[in-house]
């Protein structure tokens, strides 16, 4: 019986492989608003009734291309921040590979780039399954901080006393143990990072960035300067 059910279980992971191979197919052909459960179920040869035992809805499988991209850009950045870290970078080194790393992530994966940080899909809410994974990325540039503030300290930025507030309860909600001035600088940073990735991979930069990748290199690391983490004596 155990033999008959492990054979189930691989033929069930590798129909649901395929359904998401095919609807990511259909993402970068038509996006994200035209996906239809229907078409995927024709390319794959597939009666509607049969996809619908592995996705009841289309927002379930949207849902499921969601959580897999958040979670491959998430390990995209935890992997360049854990090699860095072994070779013995500093945070603010460690803090611009993790930016690279999905810069990297993002242009190799540019329609489910646009999943997850474009424009929300028509009719389609997010459940909260998606946030783990969403916060992978974040997460990873957090700790780079953590790490910065308990060694040597950030330099913190300016603060209006009229956003403290609000920078207060950010941190209590999703970044502990560090200075609010840092916090309100992170989440402007994150904002610039998607910023910039979104930029090359759409167009915005034609005729106006050609050396994209040295560009991106000096936002990060400029972004790193405003976040507060400091210099390394070593130029790194």
């Amino acid at each position: 019986m155990s033999t008959v059910r492990g054979v189930r279980e691989r033929a069930r992971i590798e129909v649901t492989a395929a359904i998401k191979d095919e609807a990511r197919r259909q993402l970068a052909a038509e996006g994200a608003a035209k996906l239809s459960l229907r078409a995927v179920a024709r390319e794959l040869g597939m009666v509607s009734s049969a996809l619908y035992r592995y996705f009841p809805s289309r927002d379930e499988l949207l849902t499921a291309l969601i959580i897999d991209a958040y979670d491959s850009v998430g390990a995209a950045a935890e992997a360049a921040d854990a090699t860095a870290r072994t070779a013995g970078a500093p945070p603010r080194a460690r803090w611009v590979s993790v930016c690279e790393a999905v810069r990297a992530w993002g242009l190799a994966h540019p329609h489910e780039f646009a999943l997850i940080y474009g424009s929300p899909v028509p009719g389609y809410s997010a459940p909260l399954d998606t946030v783990g994974p969403a916060s992978r990325v974040a997460n990873t540039c957090i700790g780079v901080l953590r790490a910065a503030h308990a060694d040597r300290g950030l330099a913190l930025p300016p603060l209006p006393e009229a956003l403290r507030p609000e920078a207060l309860r950010m941190t209590a909600d999703f970044a502990e143990g560090l200075p609010p001035e840092v916090t309100v600088a992170l989440v402007a940073a994150w904002a610039q990072l998607v910023g910039l990735v979104s930029f090359e991979l759409f167009g915005q930069f034609n005729r106006v960035v050609e050396d994209r990748a040295d560009f991106f290199a000096h936002a990060a690391d400029r972004m790193a300067h405003e976040v507060g983490l400091p210099v390394d004596p070593s130029g790194r």
